[in-house]
């Protein structure tokens, strides 16, 4: 797990991780890249990460991970993150295509639902929390 602040620089951690594995011998590699749309007047979105229930997230996934014999691996922006820029990278790498292709749609979904990262919109330079976009946390809050 990689956090950077501001925008992610895809093209180099693409070709960091490549070249991390590229002596591992697995024969699929799919990325994901989310890219902040230009919608509802937004200029930018900005996040705020707790990293110790985040890394405890990512390194569960990388126990299920490697029980197939795969990897995963993902990086996210702390901060603003300017539209039509990226925010969020992972990527599988896998003996076989198939655990590539259900563990990268897995492994998005799930840190859509569960990873621990609010997400605020920039609307004229102010920073408003995106509730209608939030997904709670289960046992989040104190009136959870």
């Amino acid at each position: 797990m990689e956090l950077y602040c501001g925008p992610l620089d895809v093209k180099s951690i693409f070709a960091k991780w490549l070249d991390e594995e590229k002596e591992s011998n697995y024969g699929a590699y799919i990325p994901f890249v989310g890219t902040i749309r230009a919608e509802n007047e937004i200029e930018a979105l900005s996040f705020d990460i707790y990293e110790p229930i985040l890394q405890a997230w990512f390194d569960a996934w990388q126990e299920r991970a490697s029980s197939l014999g795969a990897k995963v691996k993902m990086a996210h922006a702390v901060g603003d993150v300017p539209v039509h820029t990226s925010s969020y990278i992972s990527a599988v790498f896998s003996p076989k295509r198939r655990v590539a292709l259900e563990l990268i749609e897995a492994f998005v979904e799930d840190f859509k639902a569960n990873a621990p990262i609010w997400k605020y919109d920039i609307i004229q330079g102010k920073r408003v929390y995106a509730d209608d976009r939030s997904t709670p946390m289960n046992g989040a809050g104190i009136l959870s």
